[in-house]
């Protein structure tokens, strides 16, 4: 794994803010109605996109994922731009604007959803591995998924068939405690969700998901065994949202004093913090990556606003790929 220097703390400092700061922004814009449908924020876990990217090969490794995406796909290079405009539901947006905040997709930089599916991703993920392993390609596949999307059947034919196959894949499970409302310890007696993979011989461990030291160390490891042909493993990133699941969440499951709490482990505090205790930044150089950070966000706004909305005959043109497709003028 490459070196964690100064560079690198700053350089997590720098994406966790202006991560921070869109999702922030896409509620307000939410709040406004500019932003329509359905919207999961990722507010608390972004040390998981950090730490993750530090450990993949940025040149090949591949991600997919659920519906809580915008953060992830920035991470993995998409411009920050598109993903903004595609929430407008505008022309210039990751899908042209046709696929919105849980369907931001980009093979240009093997990032491959956005699955608005409930554990729909998992089997998916072990399926981009299968064909990287039969054509030789050498990548690894990081295939991640939430607490709740555990209990698909799925996810036990796939870790099956991944560990019978020694597919070259990384399951992760962002463990943020809850499953759209309903917290890990109501829905399983096994509360310790890495266990799951034990019980197909498959290397499981549990991971600090506020930490994205941590996160980095423990994904290294995992993509190296996968690298080497020794299969797949499965991590549980144990993390926390401060958002509701979706914005249609009024969070009646948990309280305030639960979420200062948590708070308390922020990931962008964390690495702010150190970075002034190693003297490795002053408060005016982190204030100026701040207000960056916020000019960036608004930039993404500006582009988004000044884009179009698709054309009509749009939705025709991308859903179809058969141009005499025969039942389309039926629906």
């Amino acid at each position: 794994m490459k070196k964690i220097t100064k560079d690198t703390y700053v350089q997590w400092f720098t994406d966790m803010s202006f991560w921070r700061r869109f999702e922030d922004k896409c509620r307000s814009l939410y709040l406004k109605q500019k932003i329509r449908g359905f919207l999961h924020l990722y507010n608390g876990e972004e040390a998981i996109p950090a730490g993750l990217t530090h450990a993949m090969d940025m040149s090949k490794d591949r991600i997919i994922t659920a519906y809580r995406c915008h953060i992830l796909s920035m991470a993995m290079g998409v411009d920050p731009k598109k993903i903004m405009a595609e929430l407008f539901g505008k022309v210039t947006g990751t899908s042209h604007g046709m696929g919105g905040s849980m369907h931001i997709f980009s093979k240009e930089h093997r990032f491959y959803g956005g699955h608005g599916i409930v554990g729909g991703q998992i089997p998916l993920g072990a399926g981009v591995a299968f064909a990287d392993n039969y054509f030789n390609r050498g990548a690894v596949t990081l295939t991640l998924m939430g607490d709740g999307a555990v209990r698909q059947g799925s996810l036990h034919e796939t870790f099956n068939l991944a560990m019978t196959w020694k597919l070259p894949v990384v399951f992760i499970c962002e463990n943020n405690q809850y499953a759209m409302g309903t917290s890990v310890e109501r829905t399983t007696n096994l509360q310790d969700i890495y266990k799951i993979g034990l019980s197909y011989d498959m290397p499981s461990a549990p991971v600090d998901g506020m930490d994205p030291v941590k996160v980095a160390e423990a994904s290294y490891e995992a993509i190296d065994r996968a690298r080497s042909s020794k299969g797949p493993t499965f991590l549980e990133i144990k993390t926390y949202r401060y958002r509701g699941h979706s914005m249609s969440d009024a969070e009646p499951y948990r309280n305030k004093d639960e979420i200062e709490q948590y708070k308390k482990q922020d990931p962008i505090l964390k690495t702010r913090d150190l970075l002034l205790k190693n003297q490795w930044a002053d408060e005016s150089q982190l204030s100026i990556i701040e207000e960056q950070a916020k000019e960036r966000v608004e930039e993404c706004v500006r582009f988004a606003e000044d884009s179009d909305f698709p054309p009509l005959e749009q939705m025709y043109d991308l859903v179809y790929e058969q141009k005499n497709y025969p039942f389309w003028g039926r629906i």
